[in-house]
């Protein structure tokens, strides 16, 4: 399959830099440019740059490498592309569907369940998914400094039910691993933490990510690293993807993945099939899939509850138990996911 992206707009390889961030520093920014790859007429440039308004335009090279040229429904490119239908306001959706500014004692670390905390590292992502539960978040409001870092800390270690620490954000893997190594060790100071999450779209939006700088610091922690990727199709996992995740099972990183169940994208037994035997191919178990979050400005991806229902009995005819994610949904002020079952 011929790329959609041209071999001399990517990054240049020459430079000191690690691969991950010349492709970060290179990500197709400019809806301009996307219009003309996609060869976009005149009034469909108006309306993309509408919604990238309220919205930026977030793409990694690297993925967009993988989506069918001239087909405007490819799943991967549906799941970055700027939609008119994001201007409309839909009633039900809001711009914190979950509720998320009650559990923050501390700026940057939210705290809804007992056992564990999910820090707000930074507000980077290699991509912005037009589906996004944080497109609005406050992200400025939730800058880590020096000073806040200890405050996290200091939260953390005076509340010994507190077991499992997840770095978020973002994506905390656009953050250096020399950053991400300091905060782990300062973790790992306190006795009774047990685990360190990472939710991250890194090893699959730009693989060259997991380099061995980043394996190092993963090895050294004592703390049992488990990473969830956000994985929806199958053909998000190329061959650069199955070796990035190769290189985390080697360490013994163990690796999840969740989902969102998405009009266009996913929403058929087949591709929710394919990806979850792909997923298993490749050291990955399928986790959760979610039914989309009410964040206003996604409502054109929302597939129904009867329809997710279907699609979940489905899937487990397909394929065998370990392979079927849990179908679920988040909802504001419970006290852990809400799983679905009729």
């Amino acid at each position: 399959m011929n790329s959609l992206i041209p071999i001399n707009t990517m990054a240049n390889q020459s430079s000191d830099k690690p691969v991950w961030k010349q492709q970060m520093a290179n990500l197709l920014r400019d809806p301009e440019e996307l219009c003309d790859l996609l060869q976009l007429d005149d009034e469909q440039r108006i309306l993309m740059k509408a919604a990238c308004g309220q919205f930026p335009l977030r793409i990694p090279r690297p993925y967009l490498q993988r989506v069918e040229p001239g087909n405007l429904r490819d799943p991967l490119l549906l799941q970055a592309l700027p939609q008119p239908q994001e201007l409309d306001l839909t009633p039900g959706f809001s711009s914190d569907p979950l509720d998320e500014a009650k559990f923050t004692p501390v700026p940057g670390l939210l705290h809804k369940y007992q056992s564990r905390v999910l820090i707000v590292l930074n507000g980077s992502c290699a991509i912005h998914c037009r589906y996004c539960f944080r497109r609005h978040f406050p992200y400025q409001e939730h800058q880590i400094g020096a000073e806040n870092w200890q405050q996290i800390l200091q939260y953390i270690a005076a509340d010994e039910l507190i077991n499992e620490v997840i770095f978020s954000g973002g994506d905390p893997l656009t953050c250096t691993d020399k950053i991400l190594a300091r905060y782990a060790a300062d973790l790992t100071a306190i006795p009774h933490l047990k685990t360190l999450r990472l939710h991250t779209r890194l090893p699959i939006m730009i693989p060259q990510r997991i380099d061995e700088a980043c394996l190092s610091w993963m090895r050294q922690t004592r703390l049992q690293v488990v990473m969830v990727i956000h994985c929806n199709h199958a053909n998000e996992i190329d061959e650069a993807v199955g070796r990035s995740l190769s290189a985390l099972a080697s360490i013994g990183v163990t690796m999840l993945n969740q989902s969102v169940l998405l009009r266009g994208i996913n929403d058929d037994v087949d591709h929710l099939e394919s990806l979850s035997r792909k997923l298993f191919a490749h050291n990955v178990l399928p986790y959760y899939l979610f039914l989309l979050d009410e964040v206003q400005g996604a409502a054109h991806f929302e597939v129904s509850r009867k329809d997710a229902i279907e699609l979940y009995e489905g899937l487990k005819t397909r394929v065998a138990g370990y392979l079927v994610p849990r179908l679920a949904k988040e909802i504001a002020n419970e006290t852990s996911k809400s799983l679905i079952n009729q």
